[in-house]
């Protein structure tokens, strides 16, 4: 099929190629997001197609307002107005029971349905042009690095869906943060710009990190949230992530051929290293780090490169974020100097 090139202005055709069944991919503030009826479990298997995306990996959930939340879930507890309050519209995905109108397609299978409000205007403007929520998972080939621009879309889509529209390139540049609600104690399933401790403080309790976020899931494991798979992100590069000094990894680094070697380093980090180097951020800049990674990562291929050694994040804040998608990128492969 031909892919339209939607501008900003045309948020309407866009909605109109939703309404019949078709998939458009639309800017988030977090990523591009590959749309579809939420509602219309045909109009769903098709992401999953044209993404060659597995069954089992259940979708996000979009809407353009509170009040477009009740039909889509079994009960709304008065935690989520809390979120909502402080973190709605924004890069915040919240896991609830679902309710008879989420196809199986979203889900998964799950009794569950993951919803968020994202901050993109454009993006809510689509999704009120369209007139129903909108499931929306990454709009890239599955597995590869997610896209942050609507060329990184093209990349991977161009032919397989109705339409993308240009909103720029994304502010946040990782997924949103993902927490259920589902289960007893509030729990971090996919780290995002907000933080587990932004949402400690906004529930007034400690908010548990599932074990999956920086290890590989157990075999046979279900996914309850996009982003929890063993590999994920990553580049046709191999991605290894380096623990230790910049001197230790500089050597370590110096000693692979420049002429297929990439390295993710901190900004300065650079001057000492043989091979192509991508400064992704100052060392504390985890919106930095985020915001760049996965153009970066999409850049190591364009140029060729083999291999990519990346400076190893921290684990706070944001940090969780970056890390959580290095670590699938690499397939957890680290080397510690």
């Amino acid at each position: 099929m031909k892919t339209e090139r939607l501008t900003a202005e045309q948020t309407a055709r866009a909605g109109e190629i939703l309404k019949k069944g078709g998939l458009v991919a639309i800017p988030t503030e977090t990523v591009y997001g590959l749309a579809a009826n939420a509602l219309d479990g045909n109009a769903v298997a098709r992401i999953f197609q044209a993404k060659g995306r597995p069954m089992d990996n259940p979708l996000i959930v979009h809407i353009a307002g509170i009040e477009e939340l009740d039909p889509l879930v079994a009960f709304v507890p008065s935690t989520v107005y809390d979120l909502a309050e402080a973190f709605w519209p924004g890069p915040l995905t919240i896991i609830l029971e679902k309710s008879d109108l989420i196809p199986d397609e979203v889900s998964a299978g799950l009794d569950t349905v993951a919803v968020r409000m994202p901050a993109h205007p454009l993006a809510r403007k689509i999704i009120r042009a369209a007139g129903v929520p909108l499931a929306a998972p990454s709009a890239n080939t599955s597995g590869k690095p997610s896209p942050t621009t609507a060329k990184h879309v093209l990349d991977d889509l161009d032919g397989k869906v109705e339409a993308v529209l240009d909103g720029g390139a994304c502010s946040v540049g990782v997924e949103s943060t993902v927490i259920t609600l589902a289960t007893r104690h509030p729990r971090v399933l996919r780290p995002g710009k907000v933080t587990p401790e932004e949402l400690s403080a906004v529930l007034g309790e400690d908010v548990e990190i599932d074990d999956a976020v920086l290890h590989r899931m157990e075999e046979g494991a279900v996914a309850a949230s996009p982003g929890m798979k063993y590999k994920h992100y990553s580049p046709k590069a191999n991605v290894v992530i380096v623990t230790g000094t910049i001197e230790a990894f500089t050597d370590y680094v110096n000693k692979r051929d420049p002429k297929t070697t990439a390295a993710l380093v901190f900004d300065g980090e650079e001057k000492n290293l043989h091979c192509t180097c991508l400064p992704f951020g100052k060392e504390k800049d985890d919106l930095a780090h985020a915001n760049r990674l996965f153009a970066d990562l999409r850049k190591c291929d364009d140029l060729g490169m083999k291999n990519v050694y990346v400076r190893c994040p921290g684990k706070t804040g944001v940090g969780l974020a970056v890390m959580n998608r290095l670590l699938r990128a690499a397939a957890f492969e680290i080397i510690e100097l």
